[in-house]
């Protein structure tokens, strides 16, 4: 199966989704006090913003799906893998394994697994806590998902390192089957990278929304980690990636994840505590044809 053209749908559904969410959200948003911090319902503790949260997902989304497509012409020629001796000892394991044919299958269907948990996630947010909560879902999940796949591509043609396939297959000049800039981007892993952002999105919106002390969010966060190593196994198995890269993949998108939603928190009463997010992100028109924007952090 070809990942990367089974990659590129979920992308552009992803951007087509938050592209019609996006103007109704605001809407929504426009009742807020901006110069208050309003008592709300505990599962609004989410904002979103159609001009910075849409660039980072048209940019992010874009940016990974044109670096696709330039690598899948052929025009990066890979380079032959050096000596297995030079591997990391965690990794040597990868080249001297039996690859299992079925291991690729496997690692897709737990990544499309973590697309369909985020789209069904976020209709049941709505359907459980109102449009607005659809909306805002949709957003964050198809902003770490575009963040995190650009990341990975950027890294991916960054560093160019041999898939262990290579190593197996490949000896001498890379001629033939071993001709592929494919076989440059083995750190670090897409797969594992993504579901761990998903994963690390769906369980901080649960702590969020549920708080500790509801089973749900550590059900999630199990389950999250879980499919996640389940993934990351597979990619092994499948001799696309090393455990590093796989280590290295979830760990990005688990960051990326975490970071995206708590971002988007917006100040609000929480019982009697007042919540704040970190960091946030305004635009005022001045004029016509000026305006300004602005950039705050709280650390």
């Amino acid at each position: 199966m070809n990942t990367r053209s089974c990659s590129r749908r979920p992308r552009l559904a992803a951007a087509l989704l938050v592209a019609m969410a996006l103007p109704a959200a605001r809407a929504r948003a426009a009742g807020d006090d901006p110069n208050g911090a309003p008592h709300v319902d505990p599962t609004q503790h989410f904002t979103i913003d159609p001009v910075v949260d849409g660039v980072l997902i048209v940019g992010g989304f874009g940016f990974a799906e044109l670096l696709s497509r330039i690598l899948s012409t052929g025009e990066i020629q890979p380079v032959p893998p050096g000596s297995p001796d030079n591997l990391l000892s965690i990794d040597r394991a990868a080249v001297t394994q039996t690859i299992d044919p079925n291991a690729n299958l496997y690692s897709n269907i737990g990544l499309y697994s973590a697309y369909g948990y985020a789209a069904a996630e976020s209709i049941i947010s709505g359907v459980k806590y109102g449009k607005r909560a659809f909306l805002v879902d949709a957003v964050i999940y198809g902003e770490a998902i575009a963040l995190t796949q650009a990341f990975t591509e950027a890294t991916k043609i960054g560093v160019r390192r041999p898939r262990p396939i290579d190593y197996i297959n490949c000896e001498g000049p890379a001629t033939g089957s071993c001709s592929s800039t494919d076989l440059q981007l083995s750190f670090f892993s897409g797969h594992a990278s993504t579901t761990g952002a998903i994963a690390a999105t769906a369980t901080y919106l649960a702590f969020v929304r549920d708080g500790a002390h509801d089973p749900r969010p550590w059900i999630t966060l199990t389950a999250g980690t879980l499919l996640t190593a389940f993934v990351s196994y597979e990619r092994v198995r499948s001799g696309e990636h090393f455990p590093t890269d796989v280590i290295m993949g979830s760990m990005a998108g688990a960051a990326v994840g975490v970071l995206v939603p708590h971002f988007h928190r917006r100040a609000h009463f929480h019982g009697q505590e007042l919540e704040t997010p970190s960091i946030w992100i305004g635009y005022a028109p001045v004029s016509k044809d000026a305006g300004t924007f602005t950039l705050g952090g709280r650390f």
